[in-house]
């Protein structure tokens, strides 16, 4: 193993990114850490050592990261002196993460003075040995975390693997599960918002709820992860992980404390109490599509058996998935989540939208909006916020009464002193440094959910529901519509 160091920090914590080459570093990992350096909420004993495959200087890593960070900064957190300020955190190690003697000189630049962060930005299958070669050459002595980036497996059997063998060598307190939706500071609002005030909170159960809609909408394809993302599809790339922590934290009961534990145990119960979608239900509760050549934003757009990299022209992986799930409780009885996931969309879209039910008696019939129901928009992206749809008065001397409907909206950039939103990676990180899990995922929870979404693959395969084409740039197949609709509802968007 090949290292390139930089001898300048003194006691503190050592910060080691596994796959430091990768898109998700360059895009996420790098750009959040210099933000937390940028707004000096990176503690000055942190040392970023960038652990990868190819044999080069740091000199060359940092040159090459300096112009992908460079994307994903605004202008005016950007300078050269901030630059070179991060910069000089950082040790630079070649490292063949398959191979045990690679590991060795590793362990010399590791005290148990010095806290350890082990993030593995890798593909799951080196999870292990990584996890292994650490233990073996004398890496885990003192205070050691590890940070897991998605998917933690492809189903529950390969997820058990994965936590049984990193649990060999981390205590569960020591490992931190990322997802990042958990860091986006709408969905942790979203925690502040019902816990947090008495009006809404008493208005959130089946008594007063109609429905909950959750959408995770992206107008991008598969962008040249053919290879990945074949083998996977949206039900497992989206719906296991994101859109079921959103589903937990919507429907979750307050926790006794905010703790890691408290969080944790109240979204492992919903989870739970999801109801099977199996063979005698699927067909009426999951829709799975795939989309074909359309138009984007004005441009022409390929469709997923035409992409450059697809090696066939069969393949049955969804890029589509809208569901109708319930959780069997005492406070959902009967209130539908419709969820719903697609890739070439027309817009980049995450919301979660509750809609009340209808007034028992109506006093203002015929004055107008008075079907328009109440909602309640929580936005992840864009536009960070949160938006009431209520019934108000028209302003009008010749119609005394005639409604209206009206949006109380707060965007959280606006209302706030801010000039941008954190990304969900900055907080992940600082949670992180700050031993606190109570943003991460616990093994409990996640291998629920790989439970509830295998019984659903098994009820696909079995039954074999015919694959729903939708045109790129719509909002998906015409069945993912009458989901919703044979229930007279409709999509939010």
């Amino acid at each position: 193993m090949s290292t390139t160091t930089v001898d300048h920090m003194d006691a503190g914590m050592d910060l080691l990114i596994f796959g430091a080459r990768g898109d998700l570093s360059a895009r996420k990992l790098f750009p959040a850490l210099y933000h937390l350096d940028n707004c000096e909420l990176l503690p000055a004993g942190v040392r970023i050592h960038a652990l990868a495959r190819e044999d080069i200087s740091l000199e060359t890593f940092l040159n090459d990261i300096k112009a992908r960070v460079r994307k994903y900064v605004d202008d005016s957190r950007w300078s050269e002196e901030q630059w070179a300020h991060y910069a000089s955190r950082f040790v630079y190690h070649r490292i063949d993460f398959s191979s045990a003697d690679d590991f060795s000189a590793l362990s010399h630049m590791l005290t148990q003075s010095r806290a350890a962060l082990f993030y593995l930005a890798t593909p799951p299958s080196l999870f292990g040995p990584i996890c292994e070669h650490l233990g073996a050459t004398g890496c885990l002595s003192g205070d050691r975390r590890l940070l897991l980036e998605k998917p933690i497996g492809h189903d529950l059997e390969s997820c058990k693997d994965v936590n049984d063998k990193v649990a060999e060598y981390f205590s569960e307190e020591a490992i931190y599960r990322v997802d990042h939706y958990l860091g986006k500071e709408t969905v942790q609002n979203l925690l502040v918002m019902r816990f947090g005030n008495r009006f809404i909170n008493t208005q959130w159960d089946q008594g007063c709820v109609d429905h909950v809609q959750i959408t995770v909408a992206e107008p991008i394809g598969i962008e040249g992860r053919w290879s990945y993302y074949d083998g996977v599809g949206q039900l497992r790339d989206m719906v296991q992980n994101h859109m079921m922590q959103l589903l937990c934290l919507v429907a979750m009961e307050p926790p006794n404390s905010m703790t890691a534990e408290g969080i944790r145990d109240e979204k492992v119960k919903i989870v739970r109490a999801l109801r099977p979608i199996d063979e005698s239900n699927v067909q009426d509760h999951a829709v799975r599509g795939q989309y074909a050549a359309g138009w984007l934003r004005g441009e022409s757009v390929p469709g997923y058996l035409e992409e450059d990299d697809c090696p066939a022209q069969d393949s049955q992986t969804e890029t589509y998935v809208a569901l109708k799930a319930f959780i069997d409780n005492w406070r959902w009885a009967g209130v539908p989540f419709y969820l719903r996931t697609g890739k070439r969309m027309p817009e980049k879209l995450t919301e979660i939208v509750i809609t009340y039910k209808a007034l028992p008696h109506n006093i203002f019939a015929g004055a107008g909006s008075e079907d328009v129901p109440n909602r309640l928009v929580i936005r992840l992206q864009p536009n960070e916020g949160i938006e009431m749809q209520m019934v108000s008065k028209q302003h009008s001397l010749r119609n005394k009464m005639g409604l209206v409907t009206k949006n109380l909206n707060l965007d959280f950039l606006s209302s706030s002193a801010l000039d941008r939103i954190p990304d969900a990676y900055e907080r992940l990180f600082l949670d992180a440094i700050n031993a606190d899990q109570s943003l991460f995922v616990g093994r409990e929870e996640i291998e629920e959910s790989w439970r509830w979404c295998d019984e659903l693959i098994d009820a696909w395969q079995k039954r074999a529901p015919t694959l729903q084409p939708y045109q790129a740039g719509s909002w998906g197949p015409t069945k993912g519509e009458l989901l919703i609709e044979k229930d007279g509802r409709s999509w939010h968007v």
